[in-house]
């Protein structure tokens, strides 16, 4: 399973737990085919006429009108905000909330106290919610051919009959591919991309490309590995999936390409025992919550004797990037800094 190393696709939760089959039968049917007679999103209209859009899994979403009541993967939704959406976006489903209520970073400046969230972890998808959320249109990314990325396996068939869905594919296309195919979405959505909001993130991307562009040259065959790690694995990522890792390639970064891929060839996994299998100057750390970060890595002999880890040469990854140009360039920054302050240690 792409990118969720750290969690198996097989201990996906039930989402359908304590919903009454007969209770969520009865929505579905009242939901027909998807079409909604509930109330429609206020603040921003899409553009007015027939909308259509064809998504990357070449299905074509055609609707008499733009839809208002879009229902998206948190980081999604995050980067049609980045774009210009906003009261369109009426319900999430994806890691949104910290304990602490407070947005999780993937939510980026999406409101996430104006959004139904209809699960905050992996396997979590409340499919009654949706159902009474009239929802329009289910938006989110695909790693793999007609996948769905968090929308559980289990429900996908009751969910597919509540609304149309647009799949934007971000693996195996270098950065800027699905950030435009998600620009595209929003705008076609209402979005103006010629926005000041818009327009200066795109800036700001540009730029960082460049800074990233001008570190890696300028650091001179320095080795950087892309990875997580869970309680038993460290897993070694491949850059010729991950669309962000993908761009830094192309930059200039010099990144560790792994011998031995799993299934899907999203990652190695390596025991802890041979987690120095890849010799690594730099070490981009999978910053999400399911994988285990530095402080708790501390405890593993094996990582504090990597080279790049005794050097103090670790910097945070966000491995699923919000695609967006403002979701973006903070990634190509970060990197570019790490880079200028890194040295050659393997």
């Amino acid at each position: 399973m792409p990118y969720i190393p750290s969690v198996s696709p097989l201990s996906r939760r039930g989402v359908l737990a304590g919903v009454g089959g007969g209770a969520l039968a009865a929505v579905l049917a009242a939901c027909g085919s998807g079409s909604s007679s509930g109330p429609r999103s206020s603040g921003q209209s899409g553009p007015s006429g027939p909308w259509s859009f064809t998504d990357d899994r070449k299905t074509t979403v055609k609707l008499s009108s733009a839809p208002t009541r879009v229902v998206a993967f948190t980081g999604t939704a995050a980067a049609l905000v980045d774009f210009g959406l906003d009261q369109q976006i009426v319900g999430v489903f994806g890691e949104t909330t910290q304990p602490d209520g407070k947005p999780t970073a993937q939510a980026g400046d999406l409101d996430v106290g104006k959004v139904t969230v209809l699960g905050n972890a992996w396997g979590e998808f409340n499919v009654e919610k949706y159902a009474a959320l009239n929802p329009q249109l289910l938006v989110t990314h695909m790693y793999e051919p007609g996948a769905l990325w968090y929308v559980p396996n289990e429900s996908k068939d009751q969910i597919a009959k509540l609304a149309p869905s647009v799949a934007i594919n971000v693996a195996r296309a270098s950065l800027p591919t699905p950030i435009q195919r998600y620009a595209d979405l929003a705008q076609s959505l209402g979005a103006d991309l010629n926005a000041k909001k818009v327009t200066d993130g795109k800036a700001r991307f540009q730029a960082a490309a460049e800074t990233l562009r001008s570190a890696a040259k300028a650091a001179g065959g320095l080795k950087v590995l892309a990875a997580s790690g869970n309680p038993t694995v460290f897993y070694a990522s491949n850059p010729k999936i991950a669309s962000d890792l993908m761009y830094f390639a192309e930059l200039g970064v010099e990144l560790i390409v792994p011998t031995k891929l799993d299934t899907g060839d999203y990652f190695e996994s390596l025991s802890w025992e041979n987690a120095d299998k890849y010799a690594a100057d730099l070490i981009l750390l999978d910053s999400r919550s399911t994988a285990l970060q530095p402080k708790a890595l501390a405890s593993k002999p094996s990582w504090n004797a990597l080279p790049a880890v005794k050097a103090g040469q670790v910097t945070p990854w966000d491995a699923v990037p919000r695609f967006s140009w403002a979701g973006a360039a903070p990634l190509l920054e970060n990197l570019a800094k790490a880079i200028q302050n890194c040295k050659k240690v393997s």
